[in-house]
């Protein structure tokens, strides 16, 4: 990473075929025989319902390079969830896993129903029983929340994270209907659903940042909802498909738009509000591990189950290009085993070998491990390149590595 952004993306580019990662640039076998090994896969985003209720401008499934969406099933069957529960249990097998974690993702997943949500979470269980534990989520707009659909999810132990840019007029910006009607109401209604029934039901916020919202009204809105999570999370772009900057003149906008949040998170007495963001940068500044989503290079064990059954790679990556998160593979034919092998799934395991030479030369090269893979990729050179965020990213980490760095030297009256 550098401190110029522009300046850390390659110039030269390559034919398509070369595009990293792919097969020929890795020889798996010459690894594991030097003893590298790939991390088995413990959190599963299941798309049970392809299609959605909504129609936010900035969707990663509807209004991106990747369009396969509309040749996917409206729903995943029973069979392909029966499929699933064998494959995982088989996982959980070969690698000794006695936890996993499944998504319930779309498109909206409540678009299914509350009949079926309760039979896909019978059906998993059934085939885990014996074999590990699960836990079970769901990432939703939160409109089609009604009192039946919160009993099942209470039933099922499923906590629900709701997506939410704000107050209502972030809100509106782009979560809109498809008629162009505000959300905003509705998704408070299904907040509200969730927590007269069970308050641990609603887990969490995530909201996509948009540089035209006040970050401190924004945040304010968030804290007002008493929750307990919150990604706040760049738009997905790529140095193909640059990020929008609301015309700002400053290099790092998204940075000035984080700093002042995370000013007044830190600054509280207590933190009841988790952003992960912030909670990841601090832990790898102050000589943690782990981060693989939107800092940090550990090894990424997530994989996507698409609705007719397909294993794919992280959703996000069909900003990217047609075809990004494609495997070839499926539940019905492959274990997921053979996944691993995938080089989109080796390129997010060997960590400091996937960054570009910029990256690998940054003095915050462990903190912010190249940003978000998504946000890496120039047509024609692929993923090994430093995030299109990279300014922002440099600037952020700095601002809360000074912070940091003025607390530990007041309480330990020395210099650090």
């Amino acid at each position: 990473m550098v401190n110029n952004a522009p300046n850390g993306a390659p110039s030269a580019v390559t034919p398509a075929f070369q595009q990293w990662p792919s097969a020929t640039h890795f020889d798996i076998p010459a690894m594991l025989a030097a003893g590298w090994r790939p991390s088995a896969f413990t959190e599963f985003v299941v798309k049970i319902a392809s299609r959605c209720n909504l129609d936010c401008d900035y969707c990663y499934m509807y209004h991106a390079a990747d369009q396969s969406w509309r040749s996917q099933p409206k729903l995943m069957s029973l069979e392909t969830v029966s499929a699933l529960g064998r494959r995982i249990a088989e996982h959980a097998v070969t690698h000794s896993l006695t936890r996993v974690g499944v998504s319930l993702h779309g498109g909206e997943p409540l678009l299914a129903g509350p009949g079926y949500i309760q039979e896909f979470a019978d059906v998993m269980r059934a085939q885990l029983a014996d074999h590990c534990e699960m836990s079970l989520v769901c990432q939703s707009n939160g409109t089609l929340v009604t009192a039946e659909m919160a009993r099942v999810l209470q039933r099922n132990r499923i906590r629900v994270g709701i997506s939410l840019d704000g107050d209502r007029e972030a809100n509106d910006r782009h979560r809109l209907y498809r008629d162009g009607r505000s959300s905003f109401d509705a998704v408070m209604r299904g907040i509200d659903t969730l927590r007269r029934l069970d308050e641990d039901l609603f887990s969490g916020v995530l909201a996509t940042i948009d540089l035209h919202n006040d970050p401190v009204a924004t945040y304010r809105q968030i804290v007002d909802l008493d929750v307990e999570h919150c990604d706040l999370l760049f738009p997905h772009a790529n140095w193909t498909t640059p990020p929008p900057t609301a015309d700002s003149r400053s290099a790092t906008p998204y940075a000035d738009w984080l700093i002042p949040i995370f000013d007044l998170w830190y600054e509280r007495p207590r933190q009841p509000l988790k952003i992960r963001i912030f909670r990841d940068i601090m832990n790898l500044l102050l000589g943690g591990t782990g981060g693989f989503e939107m800092v940090g290079h550990g090894p990424v064990t997530l994989l996507s189950i698409e609705t007719d059954g397909s294993i794919e790679l992280v959703d996000t990556l069909k900003t990217s290009y047609e075809g990004a998160t494609a495997t070839s593979l499926t539940l019905t034919g492959a274990s997921l085993d053979e996944a691993l092998a995938h080089p989109g799934v080796v390129a997010r395991q060997i960590g400091l070998d996937a960054l570009a030479e910029p990256c690998l030369n940054c003095r915050f090269r462990d903190v912010c491990g190249g940003g978000m893979y998504t946000h890496r990729y120039r047509a024609g050179s692929g993923f090994k390149n430093p995030s299109v965020y990279c300014a922002d990213l440099y600037a952020l980490i700095a601002h809360i590595e000074a912070r940091l760095r003025t607390d530990l030297i007041a309480a330990n009256g020395e210099t650090l």
